[in-house]
Order: structure tokens, then sequence, then C-alpha cells
């Protein structure tokens, strides 16, 4: 495995480094230093997705037939590093990471050449409808009905836990097309409009104080059977396809931010005594620890990165890294809250929202650590929760 860039990597990261410090302004900086969560605010991600699509580099892992970069895998892992090291926005993935490259394998040429110019411009915003009341982990008892009548599907029934709904145009969503036979079978995929006479979006406030999440709302939602992605009771197979690339993508390029977030925070907070945490023989035993998981995981992705460009599968380290970088993310979380002391107590919402006129109570550096703990504390289960990685493990790695 080559741990060292060549050449040309180095010449292809100076590119980088010198777009970034060209194009990302402290407006996009400090919208990203505010986002406590997967997702930054749709303003601040279409705002920079904008600006990567007139480079080109709005999608690094698409195919370049479809309007991706052509980049081999180490020049996407450089990329996301950077981006993280420069502090960038992170894109909404719903589109680019997940439904798009879906369309590409199981759409129409229709659905193709109509819906993925409008992920890269950012003029489709998607969200997920997946999850339900009572349907969440056992994603296959979903019970949203679509009835047929003539070219459409009829909708109703409800989606829970629905990031950024509120503000999405568009939505990729699983539902029931039959009820006999095993609950996979009956489950189809269809892109629908979120502007759709009949559908209603209900807020849910995170402990964190944001408005990410939603309940969306179907009564007699009809939907065209063009928008069907697939085969009609074969929507189960296009959603394993989607979680691979939920699953999928590198952790340590933000693990190494976290880590940056709290060298910072101990800069600039003090305890009751005085005295940094940075000096406290105990927490700084449990950093040099995070440092060198961080940098495990880091080692992890290379390894992958190596098997990827060699034409190899990865197998199972999909899901390795998607346990390790969850639960290292958590643990960082943890780390910073205990840096951040009384200010982590506070609830800034206001003074951490981009551009804010709210002046914070204690170091700015502080305002976003007990967010991100607590929106954080998902990470373990979306995506495919970490013990269902450990049961992929078990079964794929161990044989047991």
């Amino acid at each position: 495995m080559q741990l060292e860039l060549l050449a040309e990597e180095e010449r292809f990261r100076s590119h980088v480094q010198e777009f970034l410090a060209e194009n990302l302004t402290a407006e996009l900086i400090a919208a990203a230093n505010c986002t406590t969560s997967v997702f930054t605010e749709k303003e601040a991600s279409i705002a920079w997705q904008k600006i990567l699509h007139r480079k080109g580099w709005v999608a690094p892992n698409w195919p370049k037939e479809y309007g991706g970069t052509g980049w081999n895998e180490i020049e996407r892992h450089i990329f996301a590093s950077e981006c993280a090291r420069a502090k960038a926005p992170g894109l909404a993935p719903m589109g680019l990471r997940m439904v798009g490259p879906c369309i590409m394998h199981y759409g129409t040429d229709e659905q193709k050449a109509f819906y993925l110019p409008r992920i890269l411009s950012g003029e489709d915003y998607w969200c997920q409808g997946y999850s339900e009341p009572g349907s969440g982990s056992d994603l296959a008892s979903l019970s949203l009905r679509a009835t047929s009548d003539g070219d459409d599907y009829v909708l109703d029934g409800t989606k829970i836990w629905t990031t950024h709904a509120h503000v999405a145009n568009r939505m990729f969503c699983l539902v029931r097309t039959r009820s006999d036979g095993k609950p996979q079978a009956g489950i189809t995929f269809l892109l629908l409009a979120m502007n759709s006479p009949g559908i209603s979006v209900r807020p849910i406030i995170t402990l964190a104080g944001d408005h990410e999440l939603n309940q969306v709302f179907f009564d007699s939602v009809r939907v065209p059977k063009k928008n069907r992605l697939g085969a009609e009771n074969d929507g189960w197979s296009v959603a394993k396809y989607l979680l691979e690339f939920e699953r999928g993508g590198g952790w340590s390029a933000g693990l190494r931010q976290g880590l940056e977030r709290i060298r910072a925070l101990l800069d600039t907070v003090a305890g009751d005594d005085g005295r940094r945490l940075a000096f406290d023989d105990g927490f700084a035993a449990r950093l040099a620890e995070a440092k060198i998981r961080v940098a495990a995981i880091e080692m992890s992705e290379l390894r992958m990165l190596a098997a990827l460009s060699s034409g190899h599968s990865p197998g199972p380290g999909s899901s390795l890294l998607k346990i390790q970088g969850s639960e290292m993310m958590q643990q960082l979380d943890e780390l910073a809250i205990d840096i951040a002391g009384r200010y982590g107590l506070i609830d800034q919402r206001l003074a951490r929202r981009p551009g804010a006129q709210v002046a914070p109570i204690g170091p700015v550096e502080a305002l976003t650590a007990m967010p991100r703990y607590l929106n954080d504390r998902a990470g373990s289960i979306y995506g495919g929760s970490n013990e269902i990685q450990r049961d992929i493990i078990a079964r794929q790695v161990l044989r047991l």
C-alpha cells in the first residue's frame, strides 16, 4: 500500500488548495463552522455546490459520462481531505451521493437525462422517504400504501425523521405496492415532487434545538408511474443499492477536522480554576488515544482505497469503517464537551446561526460542542445501525 503521495498527486493537492483559497469565502467557512450535523444549512450548501459545479468538481464519485470529475480514488481522497482541512461546507448527500448513483444504475434514459443534471446544479434538493413510525430499523415493515390507479400511484401514509423535507423539492421514497408474500417483495421505489397536492410537512425539533427533521404526511398523493425507479415490487433491491452509498464515504477527513476543533477549544477554554484541560494528565492520555485511533481509521481508509484502485471489492470494509468512524466521532464529541465545560450547558442556538447578531456567551469555539454531541448520537444508527454492521462482519469475516 502506497503511503506517500506521488509527484503528480502532490501537484493535484496543490491545485485543490489553490482553488479552495480562491473560492472558499469567509461566509461559507462561517456556515460550515456553525454546522452541527451531517447537513449544512441549505443556503450555504447550495452556494458552495454552485461554485463546485462551475468548476466541474461537484461530483467526484460520479462517472465522467454523467458529469463526474474522472478522478481516481486517491485524488478523491485528497480532495475530500483538503475540503475538510479548509472548512468547506458539506454538500447535501441525498442527491449527489445517494439517489444520483441509483438513477444512473436503475433509471431509464429519460430519468437520467432529466434528474442527473438537476442534481449536479443543485436545482433539485432531495430528501429521503424511508423510515415510518414503527418502521425504522425494520424498514421492510413499512406500510405507506401506493395504490395503482391508471398511470399513477396514489399514496396514503406517513414518513418520519425525514431530514430537510421542509426545504427539499424532491423525495425518493419507498412505498408498499403489495402486501402478500415476503415484506421486502412488495416495496417500490418512487421519485416524487414535494409540491404534489396532498403532501404536508410537520417539523420535528431535535434535542439540539435544530429544525432538521420532519414528519411527512401523504393524503391521496398522485405520483406518475413513470417516476418509478426500477421495477414495481423490486424497490428493496434499489434501496439496498442506495444504502451502499449511504454507508460509504471517508471518515478520516471529518475526524481530523474534529481533532482540529478540539485543539481550538483547548486553546481558548479554561476551567473554573483557570487551568486548561490540556495540562490534565488523564485528559491528555484520552486525547492521545483519540489521535492514535483517528490515524488507524485513516490507515484503514487508505487500505480500502488501495483495494479499490486495484479493482478489488472492499468487502465488509465499509461496515468496519462505519462502526469505527461513527463511534470515534462520538468520542471526539465527548472530549469537546469536557473541554467546553459550563459553556456547553448553555442553549445558544441563536448565537450559532450563520450571520447571527447575537453575541455568544463564552468562547465562540464552544458554541457547537453540545449540539454536535447531541446530533451525532444518531451516527451509530443511521446508514444501518452499528449492531447490524457487526452482524455483517460476524457473518462475512468471522463466519459465525
